[in-house]
């Protein structure tokens, strides 16, 4: 629904050329003192008055005629050549459109965060389990206060007092976001927790946006390739520029490249640090304990500006030690931002993550299937790890993929780790797009077998998983990673529903 906003033609101009992107504006006279009711880049949005933004690689011209035809008042491109056809004097051209957006969104919007209390998290893995963690805190602290639950844009699912939706990417283009961040403000919302990929920050999807505190979880080799990025140096350094956007921010010791982590670190103002392994961190985590998929350890908090000093016992309301990284960043998180200790503690107990770590249980008791949504290196080795040390007098099947056209790497380590951990693998569909679904999962298979691993290719997700359910006995563990509770699945260029993994589990199961 387009907002009335008094913004006009001219504003966008006038902030594309302070920003030093504009390369020719509307030669239409008449169109810059126009008002603009909407900012859109897709074509079946547009309607009167709106700014129709040409991108994507999927983009046709006929777009840019139908949201024309629709009533727009005008289009932003990005193009050098000024004498292009620009479709009765409405052409507004810019040198980068991707960097163009945030000053659009901006300018349409106002700047939003400084309104909203933004939390950005980034990290190879745990942004969900992070960001659900601080929306379990955070909602239990407005709870206390009369206000309303806080808002949250994830990999899972974006929430924002308007929209209650299933995600389809870890961070919404900046329109959306901009969209979800107006909506909360509108439905009295105070906080925002939101995943910040490496592809959302090398992309600029997040500039100009404030956070009030930022987390680095972590970092491994994952997401190279031709359309995400071309090396780890490259995926290390986007993920590193959610530093400068911070007020506040923390890091775990755990992780590797701590020297180019803490030297990134330093644009952001206020830093502190978490580790279950080094003592000297303002939030550390110690004697963990895990008993019948019951987890809690102890986290000591001291040193940090604002915030007072404590030792307390945690307790997790979800399954499994690996865990206690994500609650310690959660942790540290809150007590940046003042979050009150009872409501730390509370908000972890109750906190559960729709499809990480689920565990189900067949009627009798006897088989155990558990549902996630790992889809890298990191994870899947640390999930092994967890149940090697819960469950060690169990073998393990998986019901796994990988997506398609990106991340190829994944095929090898992910192959790999299932062949040396698991007594079966059954190799099926994850999100393949326009790659040969075949093609992908025997190359998985390939590396199955060479750690030494027994496998088949069931290509439907769904048969995959009922396969598995049928064969499997009571002495092993069934592991399906990948989808958690998606409903959708990308075949080609559109997302078909299905089943979700958990919704497969408790019908076969």
């Amino acid at each position: 629904m387009m907002i009335q906003r008094n913004v006009k033609v001219i504003d966008f101009i006038d902030a594309l050329e302070k920003a030093g992107l504009l390369v020719s504006s509307a030669s239409d006279g008449s169109v810059p003192e126009k008002d603009v009711t909407g900012v859109t880049y897709n074509s079946r949005e547009a309607g009167e008055g709106c700014l129709f933004i040409v991108k994507g690689a999927h983009f046709k011209e006929q777009y840019l005629t139908d949201a024309l035809n629709s009533g727009a008042v005008a289009f932003i491109r990005e193009s050098s050549d000024e004498s292009l056809k620009d479709h009765d004097g409405r052409g507004i051209y810019v040198s980068d459109i991707r960097k163009a957006m945030p000053v659009i969104a901006e300018t349409f919007y106002g700047r939003l965060s400084d309104r909203l209390h933004m939390i950005g998290i980034t990290g190879t893995k745990g942004k969900s389990t992070t960001s659900y963690f601080m929306r379990y805190i955070l909602d239990d602290w407005m709870a206390s206060c009369g206000r309303p639950n806080t808002a949250i844009c994830s990999s899972i699912e974006n929430y924002d007092g308007v929209i209650d939706e299933e995600s389809h990417l870890t961070t919404p283009e900046i329109m959306e976001l901009y969209k979800h961040m107006d909506n909360a403000l509108n439905s009295g919302i105070e906080y925002m927790t939101m995943e910040v990929s490496s592809q959302g920050l090398k992309y600029d999807r997040v500039d100009g946006i404030g956070f009030d505190a930022g987390a680095f979880l972590n970092i491994g080799r994952d997401h190279i390739s031709d359309i995400e990025h071309p090396d780890f140096d490259d995926y290390l350094d986007s993920k590193l520029k959610l530093f400068p956007l911070c007020r506040k921010a923390c890091i775990n010791l755990d992780c590797d490249q701590q020297q180019r982590i803490r030297k990134a670190s330093e644009s952001c103002p206020y830093v502190i640090s978490f580790s279950q392994h080094d003592n000297s961190a303002e939030v550390y985590g110690y004697d963990v304990v895990s008993h019948e998929g019951k987890v809690s350890f102890r986290v000591r908090v001291s040193g940090v500006e604002g915030a007072e000093d404590f030792d307390e016992k945690i307790e997790l309301g979800i399954f499994g030690t690996i865990n206690v990284e994500d609650a310690l960043a959660a942790v540290a998180i809150s007590v940046l931002i003042g979050v009150p200790r009872e409501h730390i503690i509370r908000g972890l107990k109750n906190a559960v993550v729709p499809g990480r770590m689920e565990v189900f249980r067949s009627d009798d008791g006897k088989r155990i299937a558990i549902v996630d949504y790992a889809h890298n290196k990191i994870s899947y080795e640390r999930f092994f790890e967890t149940i090697k040390e819960e469950f060690p007098d169990k073998k393990i099947m998986i019901v796994f993929g990988s997506a398609g056209s990106k991340a190829f790497q994944r095929r090898e380590e992910l192959g790999t780790l299932a062949g040396e951990n698991c007594a079966y693998s059954i190799i099926t569909e994850e999100d393949f797009g326009e790659e040969d679904v075949n093609k992908i999962c025997n190359e998985i298979g390939d590396f199955v077998g060479r750690a030494g691993g027994k496998y088949e290719i069931i290509t439907d997700r769904e048969e995959a998983v009922r396969k598995a359910i049928s064969i499997q006995d009571e002495d092993t563990i069934l592991f399906i990673p990948g989808k958690g509770r998606e409903t959708r699945l990308k075949r080609g260029l559109v997302y078909e529903d299905c089943l979700s993994d958990v919704e497969l589990v408790r019908k076969y199961l």
